[in-house]
C-alpha cells in the first residue's frame, strides 16, 4: 500500500448535504481518511494510491458537490521512523 495525502482549498464550506456525501466517500476502497481544516479552507484526504488516483480522489470531492478551488499538494506519506527502520 502507497499512502499518499492530497490537499485541497475549498471555496464554500460544504452544506450538510456535501458533508453527508463526503462522509460516505470514506467507505469508497482506498481512501483512508479526510480532514477538514475550516479555519483554512481545506480539505486533506489521505488515500491508497495503488487503488486511487489524485484524478479519481479529485472526481470524488466534486461528485460530493464540495466546490474546489485548487489543489494544494500531493505528495507519499513519508513512513514513521520505527516503520522505516523495520523495514
Amino acid at each position: 500500500m502507497t499512502e499518499v495525502e492530497i490537499l485541497f482549498r475549498y471555496a464554500t464550506p460544504p452544506t450538510e448535504t456535501v458533508a453527508r456525501a463526503l462522509a460516505d466517500i470514506r467507505e469508497v476502497y482506498g481512501i483512508r481518511q479526510l480532514d477538514f481544516d475550516r479555519a483554512a479552507h481545506t480539505l486533506r484526504v489521505e488515500y491508497d494510491a495503488t487503488r486511487l488516483d489524485a484524478a479519481a480522489v479529485t472526481k470524488l470531492m466534486r461528485q460530493a458537490g464540495l466546490e474546489i478551488d485548487g489543489e494544494l499538494a500531493s505528495e507519499p506519506q513519508k513512513p514513521a521512523p520505527e516503520q522505516a527502520s523495520a523495514a
